[in-house]
């Protein structure tokens, strides 16, 4: 295989560069604005060779998190989750063979939609009662773990249900991002094989992630200093709102006339 850069304009590179930005800002400070950049990306590259491309970027990414926070993850919270993740991760790659483009739209935007209004439920649910310590059903971490396993395997999406998961443990900012650092650098490198079965690795994706990296690391740097002056319930309202904005765009890009599509 031929190492070689994707032919982009300039203004699709500033966009790759943005988009790695996101991803490392999401990584190390504002969890859910990597989001940001599965959209920023999927203007100029097509789905599923996005989700390759991209993958490499994600895990240079995840080793500036790891560093950042390689002593703040509950382990406690992962260990339930990867039997679960590695099950859709595999799920998500036989997924990727036999569906197109528009078919993963429409799937993930599907998905997304029921764990937002799950999630919405929850909340209201939960209003005025922010000292009850009834924790989630143990059905919970089965289906996060399985859903966050297949969406990341298909679209790089994984990152609002473990939001939703994170936030249901009810973690601390610092635990909450060294926890999903661990969580996504270990499921990032599982899935590079699948995703090279799944033919979502071009022989771009290598050089394509070395380029992009210094605007992935000067977003980690960034991202881990603004964590530090936000407070609880401001982190936990950003990602919740990031959340929210994932499942709006991932279902409108789902849609057959939607304005995004190309």
């Amino acid at each position: 295989m031929q190492l070689s850069l994707p032919h982009l304009l300039p203004w699709q590179w500033t966009l790759a560069y943005l988009g790695a930005f996101c991803v490392g800002l999401s990584k190390t400070g504002i969890a859910g604005v990597g989001i940001v950049a599965v959209a920023l990306f999927s203007l100029f590259l097509p789905a599923k060779e996005a989700t390759g491309s991209v993958l490499l970027v994600l895990i240079s990414a995840d080793i500036i998190a790891v560093l950042s926070y390689r002593r703040d993850a509950d382990w406690s919270k992962l260990i339930r989750l990867f039997p679960w993740t590695i099950a859709g991760v595999v799920f998500g790659a036989f997924a990727m063979r036999r569906v197109d483009d528009h078919g993963m739209r429409l799937l993930i935007g599907s998905i997304l939609l029921a764990i937002v209004l799950f999630q919405i439920v929850q909340r209201i649910r939960l209003r005025g009662k922010k000292d009850d310590p009834k924790p989630p059903s143990p059905a919970f971490a089965p289906i996060a773990g399985l859903l966050a396993g297949f969406t990341t395997m298909v679209a790089n999406a994984a990152g609002p249900i473990m939001t939703l998961y994170l936030l249901a443990m009810r973690l601390p900012k610092v635990a909450f991002i060294g926890t999903a650092a661990w969580y996504f650098f270990l499921m990032n490198v599982f899935k590079v094989p699948f995703s090279i079965y799944a033919g979502a690795m071009p022989s771009s994706a290598p050089l394509f992630a070395l380029a992009l990296f210094p605007g992935a690391l000067v977003g980690g740097l960034i991202g881990r200093k603004i964590l530090h002056r936000i407070d609880q319930k401001t982190f936990e309202n950003i990602a919740i709102a990031f959340t929210l904005i994932s499942a709006v765009y991932l279902i409108f890009r789902s849609l057959p006339s939607g304005a995004l599509n190309h």
